[in-house]
């Protein structure tokens, strides 16, 4: 895929009908969205395409369904997903295996590739390697600056989809917006084994859960074991890395090591948990993890980001041509509905988790009675009802 399909000089010509900071899922598939709707939308990113990204690398069943909706069904199949069957917990000596379907393993670098790719066949245009920060807006559009290579321009939209991700920098434009973290939020952190050890088996979910964090593990399309960690802060500092920290947890989980190497090759997040409010300005909406993020658990984060951009989307585009504050309020009591039960189930996990006791009880329970951790599995991965995003 070309990195970019139009230059600054292009963006800046235009009036979009629509831009979206953001090229992970939620802004891929906005794009996408907005370009099948028939509307002139350019997609921005800061990263050169095709990219990595810490993340587990699990297409639930909730992102699935949402994919299926749009068309998009056999897309994660096509770059090579590979079917999640079991899952694998480890936590405070317990060691429980279960049959489930779980969804779908593919690794961020070909998914998101693969999603930006379908939004310029949809018809979006795409600028990557170029930073956006959104601006003010006036009576009928929202400024977005724009900086790629060291130039500076300023391009107009009727209508602005933040997907920015978990920092938000692209929303310290508009005052109106603020971003708070969580006390005791984690930080996330990820690595790709190329070989890692045997002892981890494809079509598995591996959760070691510890004291202070856990690390989960799944193969991707080309065989490497993807891993995804997250963190208490005051842990990974006493650990002095990301691998020692996530070697701690393994052991105290009881799973194997994996390849040991030094820390240059783990990538680390901000931190996990936070929520922005409000999620709508004036010709602005907030989707995917740019709006809000709770510490997930089998690949609830790409289920929030794909259903926040199928449900956002049809909101925006009533408010290409006039705007109005039913729009924003339409938005926000959608997002607000977006995820519920699961959004719940993930507090309610990362409430337990932090607490030992708790943590080995529940685990000893669901040890003894798989039902109890077979229904905890069918509700994170429920399909959407309404439609799907966060409320932290």
């Amino acid at each position: 895929m070309t990195p970019a399909t139009i230059d600054l000089d292009e963006a800046q010509r235009h009036v979009w009908d629509a831009i979206v900071v953001g090229a992970g899922p939620a802004g891929a598939l906005a794009a996408r969205r907005f370009a099948l709707a028939g509307v002139n939308v350019l997609l921005v990113d800061k990263k050169a395409f095709p990219r990595a990204k810490v993340c587990g690398s699990c297409v639930n069943r909730r992102a699935l369904a949402v994919l299926n909706d749009e068309g998009l069904g056999t897309l994660v199949d096509r770059i090579g997903g590979i079917a999640l069957e079991h899952f694998h917990l480890g936590v405070r000596g317990c060691s429980i295996h279960r049959h489930a379907l779980l969804g779908k393993a593919i690794s961020r670098t070909r998914f998101d590739n693969a999603l930006v790719e379908a939004a310029i066949a949809a018809g979006a245009r795409f600028l990557a390697e170029t930073h956006a920060t959104i601006e003010v807006c006036d009576n009928t559009t929202r400024g977005v600056r724009l900086e790629r290579h060291g130039r500076t321009i300023h391009a107009r939209a009727r209508v602005v989809a933040a997907a920015s991700g978990l920092g938000n920098a692209a929303l310290e434009g508009e005052p109106s917006i603020r971003t708070r973290i969580a006390a005791r939020s984690r930080i996330g952190a990820g690595r790709v084994v190329d070989a890692g050890s045997s002892a981890y088996n494809d079509k598995t979910i591996h959760m070691a859960i510890g004291r202070h964090g856990y690390v989960g593990l799944v193969r991707v399309e080309d065989g490497s074991l993807n891993v995804a960690a997250a963190f208490d802060k005051a842990f990974i500092k006493a650990c002095e890395s990301s691998a020692r920290a996530a070697a701690a947890i393994l052991r105290e989980a009881g799973f194997p090591a994996i390849q040991s190497d030094d820390d240059g090759s783990w990538r680390g997040t901000v931190a996990l948990s936070r929520s922005t409010r409000p999620v709508a300005a004036r010709r602005l909406i907030i989707l995917g993890d740019a709006a809000g993020y709770i510490e997930p658990f089998t690949g609830e984060g790409i289920g929030w980001a794909l259903s926040s951009a199928s449900a956002g989307v049809p909101i925006a585009l009533e408010g290409i041509e006039r705007w109005t504050s039913a729009i924003e309020r339409e938005w926000i009591e959608t997002h607000r509905l977006l995820i519920g039960r699961s959004t719940l189930v993930c507090r309610g996990l990362a409430f337990t988790l932090r607490r030992p006791r708790l943590a080995g009880l529940v685990a000893k329970l669901a040890e003894r009675t798989p039902a109890i951790a077979d229904m905890i599995i069918r509700r994170i991965n429920a399909s959407p009802t309404v439609c799907p995003q966060i409320s932290n």
